[in-house]
């Protein structure tokens, strides 16, 4: 087993290699270049007759990735797909207010280099973009722009888009970062099943990439969300592979282990990357990926999602660079921990090929959208409580504390997310307690909820002494399965419960329309104008129409 997997491996590299040379050797003839190793043109790359290698489940995934067109999305998973990417958009506007976010941001623009305005210094208004500066617009050797040039896929230059922050431009993969910490800082973004945030580690990426691209080369609003899918599809993929992944997360934080692999994925579909390179992507990403459960609740986490989406578009970048990795990366080796090295439990399977046999993931599992900032686990104990708030109003006329003597909450096992007392508003947003005796004492949760002086309120401190937890076994750690019950016991004798099993957002309940395009609106008016915001709505709503994909990242 182990040699044949090995076998399988060289036998595969060295194919890839030779994609790789005989592609770039191709572009440098093209480019008038001799013996200098180049990239292949984007979108179209060479082609290279022989024989194909023995499929795996790595290569498998890359010829997914390459093979997929946007004739495979059904209606029902672009309309699903859209409703992801608005939200998505939305959570990291009002992200783009937090402190975490500002954080990132200073970081990432210490030494960004800004490109000089267009005009200056008496500039050729019809130049382009070559090489990181301006110039005529000519045959350079090198040049981007020029038409015998094998397109450069990356520029460090500052050209891409940040979440809040108009006429702020930073380089791609800083931008991805920064605003994949901005989707992630207030624990808004989705969630699917198996447990991951898909939209926050592919997203970022793809909004900076499509503004890197030059304008020749823009990919439209269809190849834009035949990407995000792609991205998507690998992750949810990939988490299938262990039952472990199912159930809430108590070693890795999922989006930093499947979503760099996923935004590797997204990325190179946008690029129009081979198989081979699309292969060399997921071997990358998987060794700039992982990030422990330790720093939940912490401000580090929402780096988890920054760092997927930057190092999955770097990944990406590098394979179009030639960059090999394992082409086994997400194969079972025995002794040599590829992908697997994530999950205690790993059984991969090839992915088939997208066509009517193939049916992605987000047509028959739809998303979790939150209705307020906290971890998913948070909506059940909410709406538990303000069920059983609303029947203790009727029985005592209001809301009183003093009447309770204990509150009893049953919730699943999970370590990270069980805060008795939480000092902070990261801890906050993951203690069931806090969430839900805040439900009880305000009849609701939003964003308010989580601000200092709303953490340290004594009236809530008080209701947080009162909190008895238990954890039936029947209530698993499990997003589909779990459930969240709230008893108040009273002093008089009498018992209150409320429970809930599937709450407002989950995907057995989705929000409707209204719904999101509310929370979407709300978010953005932190930091944007209504023009602005209804926009952005019409731009997500006719995705599929835009010639150039870049200008839903410069409405940002």
């Amino acid at each position: 087993m182990v040699y044949s997997s090995f076998q399988k491996s060289q036998k595969f590299l060295a194919s890839s290699r030779q994609v790789h040379k005989t592609a770039a050797h191709a572009a440098g003839a093209s480019a008038g270049l001799s013996g200098v190793l180049v990239p292949s043109p984007c979108p179209c790359t060479a082609v290279v007759a022989q024989s194909a290698p023995e499929e795996t489940v790595t290569s498998s995934f890359a010829s997914f990735i390459h093979a997929a067109q946007p004739e495979h999305l059904s209606q029902t998973v672009r309309q699903r797909s859209k409703r992801m990417i608005l939200d998505s958009i939305g959570v990291g506007l009002v992200g783009s207010t937090t402190r975490v976010f500002d954080i990132a941001l200073r970081y990432c623009r210490v030494g960004t280099a800004l490109p000089p305005p267009p005009h200056a210094s008496g500039a050729d208004p019809r130049g382009c973009w070559g090489c990181g500066g301006w110039h005529h617009p000519c045959s350079l050797q090198g040049c981007p722009d020029s038409p015998s040039f094998p397109q450069e896929l990356y520029s460090s230059v500052a050209v891409s888009s940040v979440y809040g922050k108009p006429g702020v431009k930073l380089s791609p993969t800083l931008a991805a970062f920064t605003n994949g910490v901005a989707t992630h800082a207030m624990d808004f973004d989705d969630t699917w099943h198996p447990a991951t945030h898909p939209s926050g580690a592919v997203l970022p990426a793809l909004l900076a990439a499509s503004q890197m691209l030059p304008p020749n080369t823009k990919p439209n609003g269809l190849d834009f969300l035949l990407a995000f899918n792609v991205g998507l599809e690998v992750q949810g993929r990939l988490m299938h592979f262990s039952t472990e992944a199912h159930d809430i997360p108590k070693r890795f934080h999922p989006p930093s282990v499947v979503g760099t692999l996923g935004s590797a994925a997204a990325t190179a579909k946008l690029l129009s990357l081979s198989s081979a390179q699309c292969c060399h992507a997921l071997g990358i990403a998987a060794s700039l990926a992982g990030a422990p459960m330790a720093n939940a609740a912490t401000q580090a986490k929402p780096l988890h999602v920054g760092n997927a989406t930057r190092l999955g578009l770097e990944a990406a970048l590098l394979a179009a660079r030639g960059m090999e990795a394992n082409p086994l990366i997400l194969d079972d080796i025995p002794g040599c921990s590829g992908f697997s090295a994530f999950y205690s439990v790993y059984h991969p399977k090839p992915l088939s090929a997208p066509g009517e046999h193939h049916e992605f993931l987000l047509e028959k599992q739809d998303i979790a959208f939150k209705r307020f900032p906290a971890h998913l686990g948070m909506h059940w104990v909410v709406d538990a409580a303000l069920s059983v708030r609303n029947l203790f109003i009727n029985y005592a006329g209001s809301f009183s504390p003093s009447l309770i003597r204990t509150i009893v909450l049953k919730i699943p096992v999970s370590k990270y997310i069980n805060r008795p007392f939480p000092s902070s508003e990261h801890q906050a947003r993951h203690s069931f307690q806090f969430n839900a005796c805040a439900a009880l004492l305000d009849g609701e949760v939003g964003l308010g909820s989580f601000s200092e002086s709303s953490i340290h309120r004594q009236e809530l401190r008080e209701l947080l002494d009162k909190v008895v937890v238990e954890h039936p076994e029947d209530n698993v750690a499990n997003f589909d399965k779990m459930y969240g019950e709230v008893a108040l016991l009273l002093h008089s004798g009498d018992v209150l419960t409320g429970k809930c099993d599937t709450f407002y957002g989950h995907w057995r309940k989705p929000l409707s329309k209204e719904s999101l395009l509310k929370k979407f609106r709300s978010n953005a008016s932190h930091v944007l104008p209504e023009e602005k915001i209804e926009a952005i709505i019409t731009l997500v709503d006719n995705l599929e129409n835009l010639s150039d994909s870049s200008q839903l990242a410069c409405s940002l």
